[in-house]
C-alpha cells in the first residue's frame, strides 16, 4: 500500500524494530514512538493513516492514550494486548479504537488485521435511489461524503464508526445482523467480534442520540440486530 503511513507505538525497542521492519518491507511509511508522549509530539506534526499501539507500556497506556486523542484524532487505532486481558480489549473499544490484536500474533495476521481496517475508512457514492442526506433527531449524516454533522460542526467518526454509518445509511430501516456487521467490517466471526461491535454501536449511539441508553434512530431489533431509522 504504496504512501501508507503508520505509527508504531511500543515500549520495547526490539519489537518495536521488529515490527517497523516487516511493515516496511509490506510497502508501508512506518514511523515508530516508544511512549505515550512522543507519540504526542509525531502526531504534532505528521499525518498518520493507522495506529498500531501497544496497551501494556510505562506511564500513559495505551487505553488511555486513545481515549485522550480520540476527540480530537480520528486516525484509526489497533491496539496490541496481552492474551486473555479481555477487559483492555472492550476499554480499548470504548475508549476508541478500531480492533485489538491479542499476544502473540503472527505478523501475517497483523498485516491482515491492518488491512482490514484500511479498507473500512470510507471511499463512498450514493447510490441514486438513496437520499443523500439522513436526519437523525439532532444529527444529520451525509450520505455522500460520509461525515455525521450536528448543526455546522462535524462530528468525528472513527474509521470503525464510519462504516457502520455507511453499512447502515445504505439500508435505512433495515436490521442488520451482528454476524453481517462482523462480516463487512472483515472481521473474524466468532463472539469476542461481536461483543466487539455492541461496543462499537454504543460509542456511536452516543454520538447520534439525545440519550444513548434510549435509542431512537440506531435501534436495536430483537432477534435481528441493528437497524438505523431516521425521520
Amino acid at each position: 500500500m504504496p504512501g501508507i503511513h503508520l505509527l508504531v507505538v511500543d515500549d520495547d525497542a526490539r519489537i518495536r524494530d521488529l515490527l517497523r521492519k516487516f511493515l516496511l518491507r509490506n510497502g508501508f511509511l512506518v514511523s515508530t514512538a516508544r511512549d505515550a508522549g512522543h507519540a504526542r509530539r509525531l502526531l504534532a506534526g505528521l499525518d498518520f493513516d493507522l495506529i498500531v499501539l501497544d496497551v501494556m507500556m510505562p506511564g500513559e497506556d495505551g487505553v488511555s492514550f486513545t481515549r485522550s486523542i480520540r476527540s480530537d484524532i480520528p486516525t484509526p487505532i489497533l491496539l496490541l494486548t496481552a492474551r486473555g486481558e479481555t477487559s483492555d480489549r472492550i476499554a480499548g473499544l470504548e475508549a476508541g479504537a478500531d480492533d485489538y490484536l491479542p499476544k502473540p500474533f503472527e505478523p501475517k495476521e497483523l498485516l491482515l488485521r491492518i488491512n482490514a481496517i484500511l479498507r473500512r475508512v470510507p471511499q463512498i457514492s450514493t447510490p441514486a435511489d438513496l437520499p443523500k442526506v439522513l436526519h437523525l433527531g439532532l444529527v444529520r449524516y451525509d450520505v455522500g461524503r460520509g461525515e455525521l454533522w450536528a448543526g455546522d460542526e462535524r462530528v468525528r467518526l472513527t474509521a470503525t464508526e464510519a462504516q457502520l454509518m455507511r453499512i447502515f445509511s445504505a439500508r435505512p430501516g433495515e436490521a442488520v445482523s451482528r454476524t453481517r456487521l462482523v462480516e463487512e467490517l472483515g472481521r473474524d466471526g466468532d463472539q469476542a467480534q461481536e461483543r466487539a461491535v455492541d461496543v462499537q454501536i454504543t460509542r456511536l449511539r452516543r454520538k447520534i442520540e439525545a440519550d444513548p441508553r434510549q435509542p431512537r434512530y440506531l435501534q436495536t431489533v430483537r432477534g435481528e440486530g441493528y437497524m438505523l431509522a431516521p425521520d
